[in-house]
């Protein structure tokens, strides 16, 4: 089984139903490397072993008997921390939750379960699912695999790690705020950010909330582009109330190949400025889909300013991590916003006032926001894909003084911590699916990762895109020192 632990879940699937493995010793491989790889990694803080192990004997006797349970029969996978599993706990990375148990399966992982999977641990968060990075103080800090000394992105950084390290088959993630794409991009994986509503979310929040947060998806993390594909359509469509009256039937790509494309580029911008290094790997994806003989457009834009957009989602954006914390939290902010002046219109003030919007303020975003989603709706029409930066740099350094003291050194120029939150918010604030497609390791043994954004409820044409540049040559590549 050497080196097994890196191939895609669907081709781990395909192993399984032609009997090159079992089920059980597929388990017990990623737990071998877990034992091995994870203590300096900190990616799996939960493990759920008997009852896996239970599922693979169930999956091989299944096998045996003819009976296949979906597209991922057999195959383990691990889930971020987030997600409701029964007898597991979930904490969100907050020390007010330590001892929560969940007593049932999110609607997201009974469907995968559904599909075949076999789930055996779950994987690391930052403190509230908020950060670019993935340390708490219930399970410490998880590392970069490419770098220990790094990052691995966040929220779901345990959920990429365990991709690029080969800890697990498949993973699932969550997203508000490049949560999915931006671990995916520091580690070198692939990640799907879905339509906003594609895939319900019900239990995957804190303890008691019931109500689909705005802005915020979930979605898988996984080392193919197919893999996304799979564990997207495992999960998507309408909850018991909705499937009532609607169904799911999402249209498929309206391209065979990359020389039928119509892209939009976006390589940098100055509200967020990139890396050389970055801006490059967008390049280098452009040149791909040109010399294919795709139709690339530098200039085009949605007919909106893009500042102002950002200052929407910005606005949308802080109101709803705002709605997560305590009440003490909350008076704290609304009474510090009570002694700024009016004239203060420091990006601080903003976020503050952002986070106490009241409900005209709310509405004025949204009416604001549903502008917008018309207008990237004639958009593309005219394009297939915007391809674009998720972050400035690739992973940088375990930085965890607070936020306000936080910088990001782009190009030698320091840049505010959030900047970036602009390349995440073009898909997030008119609910669009995106995926993060990797391009491989920099010189100095970094990844870097690039952009697909597409229309809304488009996630099949996206993901498309991302199965042709796959095999074009942007496939997965394991970081060095994580072999058998």
């Amino acid at each position: 089984m050497s080196d097994i632990a890196f191939s895609s879940g669907l081709q781990l699937a395909a192993g399984l139903q032609k009997g090159d493995f079992s089920a059980v010793e597929l388990l017990d491989h990623y737990l071998k490397r877990i034992d091995r790889y994870n203590p300096a990694l900190n990616a799996i803080i939960e493990l759920d072993v008997d009852r896996a192990r239970t599922r693979a004997e169930a999956a091989d006797a299944a096998l045996a008997r003819g009976d296949r349970w979906g597209p991922l029969h057999g195959v383990p996978m691990t889930i971020k921390e987030s997600f409701d599993v029964a007898g597991l706990h979930t904490t969100r990375g907050n020390p007010a939750f330590r001892d929560h148990v969940a007593s049932e399966d999110a609607l997201s992982v009974k469907r995968l379960k559904q599909a075949g999977v076999n789930l055996f641990g779950k994987t690391n968060v930052p403190l509230d699912l908020a950060d670019f990075q993935s340390y708490n103080d219930i399970y410490g800090t998880t590392n970069n695999p490419w770098d220990t000394n790094a990052t691995p992105g966040g929220s779901s950084g345990g959920s990429a790690v365990a991709m690029a390290a080969g800890l697990s088959g498949i993973d699932n993630g969550s997203d508000i705020g490049g949560s999915i794409r931006n671990p995916a991009h520091y580690c070198g994986v692939f990640g799907h950010k879905p339509t906003w509503g594609l895939l319900p979310p019900r239990g995957h929040a804190a303890p008691g909330v019931l109500a689909q947060s705005d802005l915020a998806v979930i979605g898988p993390l996984a080392r193919s582009a197919a893999d996304l594909e799979t564990l997207l359509l495992a999960q998507a469509g309408p909850d018991e109330i909705m499937s009532a009256g609607y169904s799911l039937n999402l249209n498929p790509p309206s391209f065979d190949t990359l020389g039928d494309l119509r892209v939009a580029a976006m390589v940098n911008h100055e509200i967020a400025p990139v890396s050389q290094a970055c801006e490059a790997r967008v390049e280098g994806v452009l040149d791909i889909i040109r010399s294919a003989g795709g139709k690339i457009n530098y200039d085009a834009r949605p007919a909106f300013d893009l500042a102002k957009a950002h200052e929407v989602y910005e606005t949308l954006l802080w109101s709803v991590m705002a709605s997560r914390s305590s009440d003490e939290a909350y008076r704290q902010v609304d009474e510090e916003v009570s002694r700024l002046s009016p004239e203060d219109q420091s990006q601080r003030a903003r976020n503050l006032r952002a986070r106490v919007a009241s409900y005209r303020d709310y509405s004025a975003a949204n009416e604001a926001r549903t502008h917008y989603r018309w207008a990237w709706h004639q958009f593309f029409e005219d394009y297939d894909v915007l391809i674009t930066p998720l972050m400035a740099t690739p992973a940088f350094a375990h930085d965890h003084r607070p936020f306000g003291q936080r910088t990001l050194t782009v190009d030698g120029s320091e840049r505010p911590y959030f900047e970036q939150l602009f390349w995440a918010g073009l898909a997030i604030t008119s609910y669009l699916p995106a995926t993060l497609v990797p391009t491989g390791a920099l010189g100095n043994g970094l990844p870097i990762g690039v952009q697909l954004i597409g229309p809304e409820l488009g996630d099949l044409k996206v993901l498309g895109v991302a199965k042709l540049l796959e095999n074009a040559g942007l496939r997965f590549t394991p970081p060095p020192g994580y072999s058998d």
